[in-house]
């Protein structure tokens, strides 16, 4: 983790009326694994339902492209308060009974510090589609929540502009230090301009990162309500830091241990590999549950937290509830591909599911947690046999050249041009692009005019008990509402706790 700066303690904002806490919160997980579809079920049931706000923009028109089956993006983008960003959209990606099945998909703007306007329209439309459909129709006690990353920040001012115009209830962020969160929500629900500082490698400029709603929807701009905001942290003293300010407190937090799935922040002090290659962790990579009670704001467990008993243990120690992800990654309300959720399913009947913490895959350098399955980049012989090509960029790296522009670098892109861009050849090794891989897990897999079709690269929790409980108990796999009802088991009641 990064290290955490002093600051100085100010007087604690004004109180404002609370959201509804639930008990669970799904997390949000992948690309569009945390679909629409899930986060409805999941709101629905009266918990907490997240749908994932990374890589929106590519999900939107590679749908678009493949006919919109169903019609739910485009129904969603008749609500969209400016009629005129919509028709652009359609008419760049909607393509009418979708294109052939071997035909590659459009590609769409790469984000940048200054992401073109037709990429902001883009994002924006992405993620307001898939809140609006997460939400259509639940009525006003529903409660939904969007997770973006601090490591993909370019795409963070239109993803969450997005997602408010949708009415979007919990905003979610980790991976990162989210500091500037909290400001950029208000900015915004205010519909003023909304920026992040840009951390750019080697920078000697403070660069920023922004979206103007007003500039964007002109007088089509409706108002818009703050969300709450949930910090997902590793630690109890980086939670403390962020509470200390109200510039940057947020509303909540997740305490997200190291088995969780996705990225995980590294140990703390020298990197350490276990027998299967895997970073060690230790008591200083645990959050002191006491003192994060003390801290005085909501709070939610998660990684390894999928079992009754431990829902259970965490609301003992003080949480509101637990934040879940695999359970629901797995459920067959989740965004995976058919395929790709019954050949887990099959490993989980089989005894034989195993997930690593792989410290090389992600470009980002933060350890990735990924599925080991037959067929998938997470194999040796798939991942070597994949061309490096990094077209959809979401985790590429701004840094200073030497004439004092930005340039942006991805570990997993050809070696020779991360070389070229001033990397090290060394930070190349072992990385995979998740960008493609996670596309591929729901069905939007890239197919190339050379003929590759990208592989997938699913990523889970690494804790795998709950998981094992409910194939068991539903041998031909289980829905969202399922996972729920056996997480609560060990509670008095189904209920929502009112914070």
């Amino acid at each position: 983790m990064a290290a955490v700066p002093a600051e100085t303690v100010h007087e604690l904002a004004p109180a404002r009326p609370s959201r509804r806490r639930p008990v669970v919160i799904q997390g949000g997980m992948g690309v569009a694994v945390s679909g629409w579809r899930l986060a409805r079920e999941v709101a629905r049931a009266g918990h907490l339902g997240v749908v994932s706000g990374t890589a929106m923009d590519a999900v939107l028109a590679r749908t678009l492209q493949d006919g919109d089956p169903g019609g739910h993006y485009r129904r969603a983008l008749d609500a969209f308060p400016s009629r005129p960003m919509v028709e652009r959209v359609l008419a760049s990606y909607y393509v009418e009974g979708g294109k052939a099945p071997d035909a590659p998909y459009k590609p769409i703007p790469k984000l940048t510090l200054q992401t073109a306007r037709a990429g902001q329209e883009l994002g924006v439309l992405g993620n307001f589609a898939e809140v609006w459909l997460a939400k259509e129709g639940l009525g006003p006690h529903a409660v939904v929540g969007i997770n973006c990353l601090e490591k993909v920040q370019m795409a963070t001012p239109t993803a969450i502009l997005g997602a408010m115009l949708a009415g979007v209830d919990y905003v979610l962020m980790g991976a990162g230090i989210p500091r500037e969160i909290p400001q950029l929500l208000r900015s915004l629900a205010k519909g003023e301009k909304g920026a992040i500082t840009a951390d750019v490698l080697g920078g000697t400029l403070h660069r920023t990162i922004t979206v103007d709603p007003q500039d964007l929807l002109g007088d089509d701009l409706p108002a818009l309500e703050r969300p709450d905001f949930l910090a997902i942290v590793s630690v109890d003293q980086l939670a403390s830091y962020l509470h200390r300010d109200p510039e940057i407190r947020p509303d909540g937090f997740v305490v997200e241990r190291p088995p969780a799935g996705g990225h995980s922040a590294p140990p703390r002090g020298k990197m350490q590999l276990d027998e299967h290659g895997d970073p060690v962790y230790g008591a200083r990579d645990e959050a002191d549950l006491t003192k994060m009670a003390a801290i005085g704001l909501p709070f939610w467990m998660a990684g390894a937290y999928g079992t009754p008993e431990q829902v259970a243990e965490a609301v003992a120690a003080g949480a509101v509830g637990v934040q879940v992800g695999t359970l629901f990654a797995l459920s067959l309300d989740s965004g995976l591909t058919a395929g790709a959720r019954g050949q887990l399913l099959d490993r989980l009947r089989a005894g034989a599911l195993t997930v690593r913490n792989d410290p090389r895959a992600s470009p980002t350098g933060f350890p990735f947690k990924v599925a080991q399955l037959e067929g998938t980049a997470s194999e040796l012989p798939v991942y070597e046999a994949r061309p490096r090509l990094c077209d959809l960029s979401y985790l590429r790296q701004p840094y200073q050249r030497p004439d004092g522009e930005v340039g942006y670098r991805c570990a997993s892109e050809p070696v020779h041009m991360y070389v070229k861009k001033g990397g090290a050849e060394e930070d190349t090794r072992g990385r995979k692009c998740l960008c493609n891989g996670l596309m591929a897990n729901i069905g939007l897999g890239q197919h190339r005019k050379d003929g590759y079709v990208e592989d997938l690269l699913v990523t889970l929790g690494q804790d795998l008990a709950g998981a094992y409980e409910l194939i068991k108990r539903h041998t031909q796999g289980w829905r969202a509402v399922q996972a729920l009802q056996y997480l609560q088991e060990h509670l008095p009641s189904v209920r929502l706790a009112a914070v």
